[in-house]
């Protein structure tokens, strides 16, 4: 996970936080219309970033080439 990958999803953890308490979201439901909301934010941030950069912010870092079990027995 690149830089850029770790803050909008920390953005997006963040905002949906924040939206979660102003809403006084509780329940299931609510807590996931709050989500959605959080989500968004991060989401039109990572587009507007990628607008004015002309660069993807998501990677191909994202993918393990073998599972994590594996390599922790060859070590």
């Amino acid at each position: 996970m690149t830089d850029l990958e770790l803050i909008f999803s920390m953005l997006g953890e963040a905002a949906t936080t924040e939206i979660t308490c102003a809403d006084d979201a509780r329940g299931f439901t609510e807590s996931e219309t709050a989500a959605r909301k959080g989500g968004e934010v991060a989401g039109k941030a990572r587009l507007d970033l990628e607008e004015k950069t002309g660069k993807k912010v998501v990677s191909s870092e994202n993918y393990l080439t073998e599972p994590e079990r594996k390599k922790r027995l060859k070590s």
